[in-house]
């Protein structure tokens, strides 16, 4: 089984009128590109971690359109959460309405075969910037945030921990998925590394960053822990093989 990561789908077939081409010809047709660029690698018997962001839809009725063309694809899916999944139900509910292919890890974790999983969604670390990397633009569909943001960070921090602690230390592999970056592109120290790095996790996969500067490297091996970023566009839609390496 090869595993597969890509996230920040952003999928519109429910809303169209929402599509990702709105900001511009780096995601033009995008939705057709990542399903051609899927099928080419991933086979039926392989996992793809989708790390937040999955469909613009608002509620869970509508996103279950964009579900089930994932069911659709080969492999076996994981979601976590991200920031523009609003759709995003009870973790039971959800798991009574995903279909056959799809399963999920929010605050907690879940095993395949030899392979363990966790995953929340966190928000902003506090005193990381990326504007060395990313080409900041402004989103107008960006809601402003009701609440503190240390709040919040603070909250999803103990979200991930609990999330960590549930991972089978006899696992072959243990994989964090978290939507927001846990560090910078020169892998500095923050209380995310540390906690991923502490229960000790092979890979961590994340999105949420987007208009990467062209030719900049991203990230890469911290310690015994390889953080792949995998937002789609900056993937260019191609699903990123994460294991084996």
């Amino acid at each position: 089984m090869k595993i597969w990561a890509i996230a920040d789908l952003h999928l519109a077939h429910s809303v169209p009128e929402k599509t990702m081409e709105y900001f511009g010809d780096s995601w033009k047709n995008y939705m057709p590109r990542i399903e051609e660029e899927w099928k080419k690698c991933v086979g039926e018997d392989d996992l793809v971690l989708i790390a937040g962001d999955i469909t613009w839809a608002m509620k869970l009725e509508d996103a279950l359109i964009d579900l089930a063309w994932l069911d659709s694809l080969p492999g076996k899916k994981v979601l976590s959460r991200g920031n523009h999944d609003y759709w995003w139900p009870s973790n039971a509910k959800l798991k009574n309405a995903l279909p056959p292919s799809i399963s999920f890890v929010n605050g907690n974790a879940i095993t395949i075969d030899t392979i363990s999983i966790c995953g929340t969604r966190l928000w902003d670390v506090p005193g990381l910037s990326f504007s060395d990397i990313v080409d900041y633009k402004e989103n107008p569909r960006e809601n402003k945030k009701k609440e503190d943001d240390v709040k919040i960070y603070k909250r999803e921090l103990q979200r991930l921990e609990n999330a960590l602690r549930m991972l089978d230390t006899h696992a072959k592999v243990r994989i964090a998925m978290i939507h927001y970056p846990p560090t910078t592109a020169n892998l500095v120290n923050t209380e995310v590394t540390d906690l991923i790095e502490s229960h000790g996790v092979d890979i961590c996969v994340f999105g949420h960053l987007h208009n990467i500067f062209p030719g900049k490297a991203a990230f890469g091996l911290k310690g015994s822990t390889q953080y792949y970023y995998t937002a789609a566009d900056y993937l260019q839609f191609i699903p990123l093989k994460i294991y084996p390496s």
